[in-house]
């Protein structure tokens, strides 16, 4: 029998599912919380879990295949390690442009003499010296480099020689952007560059976590990954470009949807502990997003599925918002649970929550905790303050006005958390779940502690936010439920086919919009319901969501095993490895194939064209016998565009992309 094992590593939980390949049934499923630091931890625990639940032999799981949100929360939350940014032959001022300034936050930049015209050709020498005495110059801590040179996807040959010495002279990793993206838009290709190499560190750490647990329970199938785009990846692969896992997990939920319910076109929402993510499943198939994966604030050149993300999740960050009415806002800072954090540190959380409660003024921090999240000495590269808040949290978590002791050290706390060295503690839609009764995991009698001291906070107007924690959580409750619906609106009006001429997130919020889905009854009759059923998705759905089926009137489908629909969804797709190139024109009888070794000449176009399909054709191929696919089956896509000059036409580009699919080799004996 031969068994396949999906795993999906979440900001909260692990999850691990055996799928018999034969009968498409789920053998067995398990659950662990995700562990960091030691990411092998929570991952060997789920997939230990799943094993012994299924009653099979290590040795007869066939194919492993991991899904993940961890790179999606990265750069939700702004995580991620330091990186250099070398920027060739491009002006001062393209930092500024496709978020790349922002995405950088004060990261080093090298900005080199060098770089390419549209046409290959050379437009200055590339100064390998400024760059050797740049390296020399750079403070420590930077984990990886990214590199981007102008017009690199039409000649790579700058960006090939930095690396090569960057290699030499450092031993870290280095991302080239012409390897991510064959799309014209430098500051672009160089943001995609720099967030694959800020999470390089982070992906490899959970590869090699599941890596060493399989081998050590003699599991000998290979390891896929997911892709955003909902492809099958070899690990390998995903080390190096760790970018192209983001929205791996809700390309994995999307498959594992259908597969669930047998739906072929609903709105499909995963609410995790950190994102909820909506997309629009037609046909059984996800939309691709033509203008790359955005995940926050960025907009890459990744490919992936048309995916609307938002920092709403079961262990969100509650806010209370400013005003006379102190309304509740959630997100998009994930915080761990207090009654999670209580499970594992009672005495630490019961003695902190006590003292705060005898009081008669609500603590300065809210009741909130600092929990450090690496092993054995304080972490190295740190800025006085910094290293002053690591030393404090050395021993172990610590309530957050302890950890912090001044209001010059706050700073300095956020960014430990930035770098994903530090996690906080405090009130969440989890807790609130357990002060109502609805989950029973954790410390119930912390979070009604939690909340109930969270309740003391005042209004604008001098009143307390609510009355006790059981109302305080209901209105938690509530919240994720108005900030679901708000997701699946837009998503809605984003994809609807109909032509608004007004932005989704506008017409989400719009009073029309309110009053319709509110049955407004009077001189106008106002009502508003979606038109598609929604697939709910996520261990909370089934805490969260059926009240948001109500609310846009609409059948809310939580299916069984809709907790690890995103495992079950990692190991029923497919490889699919693509290589793209462009052809252009840059004079009269001239004709330019960018190949991956530099651009080649060639006297018409169908022999340009001609040469470029064929190494195309065996670049996917060659990736997708990598793979583990043993006969990939190729489509072509061209696109070619031409100019009618005197009523004939003129060849000006052309951008070929050859893919080859297939699924994985299956193990067997």
């Amino acid at each position: 029998m031969a068994v396949l094992l999906g795993v999906d590593t979440g900001g909260t939980y692990t999850d691990a599912v055996l799928l018999d390949e034969a009968t498409d049934k789920v053998l067995a499923k398990a659950k662990a919380l995700t562990t960091r630091p030691e990411l092998a931890l929570g991952v060997g625990a789920a997939i230990d879990a799943a094993i012994k639940g299924a009653s099979v032999d290590p040795e007869d799981v066939a194919m492993v295949s991991l899904s993940t949100t961890l790179a999606t929360n990265a750069l939700v939350e702004g995580q991620g390690g330091r990186v250099a940014l070398v920027f060739i032959g491009f002006a001062e001022g393209e930092l500024g442009r496709a978020g790349l300034s922002d995405a950088l936050a004060g990261d080093p930049v090298i900005a080199l003499a060098g770089g390419h015209s549209h046409a290959g050709t050379e437009v200055a020498p590339l100064d390998l010296a400024a760059l050797s005495a740049a390296l020399d110059a750079l403070e420590e801590g930077v984990t990886g480099f990214a590199i981007a040179a102008q017009f690199a996807t039409r000649n790579p040959a700058h960006e090939i020689a930095a690396r090569d010495l960057i290699r030499d002279r450092t031993g870290l990793p280095v991302t080239c952007s012409h390897e991510l993206s064959q799309a014209l838009g430098g500051p672009k290709r160089a943001l995609t560059a720099v967030l694959n190499a800020r999470l390089i560190g982070m992906i490899d750490g959970l590869i090699g976590a599941c890596e060493a647990h399989l081998q050590s329970i003699g599991v000998a199938a290979r390891l896929m990954v997911v892709r955003g785009d909902g492809a099958l990846i070899p690990a390998d692969l995903a080390r190096e470009r760790p970018i192209e896992t983001i929205l791996s997990g809700p390309a994995a939920s999307l498959a594992g949807a259908a597969w669930l319910t047998g739906e072929d076109t609903a709105l499909v929402s995963d609410i995790g502990g950190t994102t909820t993510d909506v997309c629009l499943l037609k046909d059984g198939k996800p939309a691709i997003d033509p203008q790359g994966a955005q995940v926050g604030a960025y907009r890459t050149m990744i490919e992936a599925v048309a995916m609307r993300t938002s920092g709403l999740g079961g262990d969100s960050e509650v806010h209370v918002m400013e005003g006379l009415q102190g309304g509740l806002r959630l997100g998009p800072r994930r915080l761990m649970p207090v009654s999670l954090l209580a499970r594992d540190h009672p005495r630490l959380v019961h003695d902190a929550l006590n003292r705060a409660l005898a009081q008669d003024v609500p603590s300065s921090d809210g009741g909130q905790f600092a929990i450090p999240l690496w092993q054995g000495d304080p972490p190295t590269g740190l800025d006085k303050r910094e290293a002053a808040v690591a030393a404090r949290l050395s021993d172990g978590p610590l309530r957050l006005g302890h950890a912090v002791t001044s209001r010059v050290e706050a700073p300095a706390l956020m960014r430990l958390v930035k770098r994903g060295l530090v996690m906080v503690a405090g009130v969440t839609p989890s807790d609130a779940a357990h002060v109502l009764g609805r989950v029973a995991a954790w410390d119930a009698e912390a979070a009604t502690k939690a909340l109930t001291l969270f309740a003391r906070r005042r209004t604008g107007a001098g009143e307390r936010l609510a009355p006790d924690a059981v109302t305080l959580a209901q209105r938690i409750v509530d919240q994720v439920t108005a900030q679901t619906t708000d997701c699946l609106l837009q998503a809605a009006f984003a994809e609807d086919p109909h032509d608004f001429d007004t932005a989704p997130q506008i017409l989400a919020a719009h009073p029309l919009t309110r009053a319709g889905l509110n049955q407004h009854r009077g001189i106008v009759d106002i009502s508003l319901r979606l038109g598609l059923p929604v697939i709910g998705l996520g261990a909370s759905a089934a805490t969260y969501y059926p009240p948001v089926g109500t609310r846009l009137g609409t059948d809310m489908i939580v299916p069984d095993h809709a907790d690890v629909a995103n495992a079950i969804g990692a190991v029923v797709g497919q490889v699919r490895m693509q290589a793209e190139g462009t052809v252009t024109s840059p004079g009269p009888g001239r004709f330019v194939a960018h190949l991956s070794d530099g651009p080649q000449d060639y006297a018409d176009s169908t022999a340009a064209l001609s040469a470029l399909e064929v190494a195309l054709g065996a670049e996917a191929t060659a990736r997708a016998h990598a793979a583990g696919v043993i006969a990939p089956r190729l489509s072509t896509d061209r696109d070619i565009k031409q100019a009618e000059i005197e009523g004939q036409p003129m060849f000006i580009s052309a951008t070929l992309r050859v893919t080859a699919t297939g699924r994985p080799r299956i193990a067997t004996g």
